[in-house]
């Protein structure tokens, strides 16, 4: 059968044998539940019923500070029915009905150490009304995980972990998070905890868990919302709200394929976990095939979830390959051949991802055999005035997101027997990381025999970087 994969701004084409490929394509091959309707209905209606604490009404008076956190550019979408544009309009309602004044509502956005989202890509997240709003009068910013002057040390955890928090969610009088519960290989789902232990935070709070010692656990791969990962998600947030002595305000939005709502769930972060995620199971942990597959095959589009040059960012490549194997470990065979296709061009975009080339650079020498040998640098990097000031000033990545995609990298060489990149411009990028170059898909399969035999198993997951993933589980697996 003839299957388009992506592939930089197109397509790659593959002939695969009719009798052993089998296609998955999410919201296609498998139907996610039902959408609700009327997204602005089961907002307000969660709104009113949230879980485990009053509603706003009940939290905020006249003279409250009010800090909304929404999502970067990064997670859920922005049409017009988006979670973030649903849902935050109604949190400045009811707060506003409570008597909080306007000029006492800040929203921040939850980049984390993703890069800052420009001004036109906050107007594109949250609308044109809210952003006429309080974008003129500096009441929308991104967070700044390298502004101690609005950061809060919070000291460390039980667990041991640092925890930093953004000064003015510390100073509310109350939180409200926009999240997105969708599947992610990092803890399972996006969204909850995970929202506020990641989004706005600092480097070294996240260097607690995006690591190799959590990533490389059993509990890791396949992906688990059991995982020690997803854990410390849970404790630096309930930490964080020890220490504020208060709870966040959350608004939840289980999402399909195409991030519709699924479901819409508000309060305590704690007590709508459990009833959040097992409706996103039935969308996110799909049991559908028969037997285990011995080749994985997908394509790479040049822009992708990170943006502009994930799928040509050589260690971006890798990241994204081993996210794949975190998600369908449960129907792979014990070590798989990955074959995918990406321009592979040598293309770090180094203005949004400007520590990556160098540390692309310094695993190719100096006794690093693998990547989690180049860890021990992440300080270095993260000590540097240049890449701090890109981070800060001129929309790039912090140097440390690159250290956190190192950690999942190796992932794909701990699970996979092989990993081919088809269709390299630039062939050279790969093999550096590790991976195996051809041509076509067609011979990379022809090579891949003598790792699996001259029948395998194939698993083709074509749009699998333009539609949100799925969690693949053997037909009769219930986890």
């Amino acid at each position: 059968m003839k299957i388009p994969f992506e592939y930089g701004e197109g397509t790659m084409e593959a002939n695969l044998p009719d009798e052993n490929t089998h296609v998955f394509v999410p919201g296609e091959t498998v139907q996610d539940p039902p959408y609700v309707p009327d997204p602005v209905s089961a907002t307000k209606s969660a709104l009113k019923n949230p879980y485990g604490m009053p509603p706003i009404s009940e939290l905020v008076r006249r003279g409250s500070r009010v800090v909304i956190v929404f999502p970067d550019r990064v997670k859920g979408g922005s049409h017009p029915t988006s979670h973030r544009k649903v849902s935050i309009p109604l949190v400045i309602e009811e707060c506003l009905r409570a008597g909080v004044q306007k000029k006492d509502i800040r929203l921040i956005c939850s980049n984390g150490l993703h890069r800052k989202n420009t001004p036109e890509e906050i107007r594109i997240l949250l609308g044109e009304t809210v952003y006429q709003e309080f974008y003129p009068t500096h009441q929308i910013v991104n967070h700044d995980s390298e502004d101690w002057e609005n950061l809060v040390d919070l000291g460390y955890n039980d667990q041991g972990d640092r925890v930093i928090l953004n000064k003015a969610v510390y100073e509310a009088d109350l939180t409200i998070t926009i999240g997105h519960v969708q599947g992610n290989p990092y803890g399972g789902y996006s969204g909850g905890y995970k929202h506020v232990a990641t989004g706005i935070t600092h480097w070294k709070s996240i260097a607690s868990h995006h690591i190799p010692s959590v990533m490389h656990r059993d509990d890791f791969t396949p992906v688990s919302s059991q995982s020690l990962m997803r854990k410390k998600f849970d404790a630096i947030g309930m930490y964080m709200e020890e220490k504020m002595g208060r709870k966040f305000f959350m608004v939840d939005a289980v999402l399909d394929t195409h991030a519709r709502q699924i479901g819409v769930f508000a309060g305590y972060g704690r007590a709508i976990e459990e009833p959040s995620f097992q409706l996103a199971d039935q969308r996110t942990y799909v049991p559908w095939a028969e037997e285990k597959f011995d080749v994985m095959v997908f394509g790479m589009p040049q822009a992708f979830h990170y943006g502009n040059g994930m799928g040509t960012n050589p260690i971006l490549i890798l990241q994204a390959i081993s996210a794949q194997i975190i998600r369908h470990k449960r129907v792979l065979s014990e070590h798989p051949v990955v074959i995918c296709s990406s321009i592979c061009n040598g293309y770090f975009h180094d203005e949004e991802f400007p520590a990556y080339r160098e540390l692309y650079e310094l695993f190719q020498k100096d006794y690093h055999y693998t990547l989690p040998d180049c860890e021990k640098y992440g300080e270095y990097f993260c000590s540097k005035t240049e890449y701090i000031d890109k981070y800060r000033y001129n929309y790039g990545y912090h140097p440390y997101h690159g250290f956190s995609m190192i950690s999942c990298g190796h992932i794909a060489e701990m699970h996979a027997s092989a990993i081919y990149i088809v269709g390299a411009y630039e062939p050279g990028y790969a093999r550096a990381m590790g991976m195996k170059t051809r041509p076509t898909f067609e011979s990379a399969l022809q090579d891949a025999a003598k790792y699996v035999g001259a029948s395998p198993r194939i698993l083709a997951l074509p749009k699998a970087f333009k539609l949100s993933p799925v969690h693949l589980m053997m037909r009769n697996s219930i986890g």
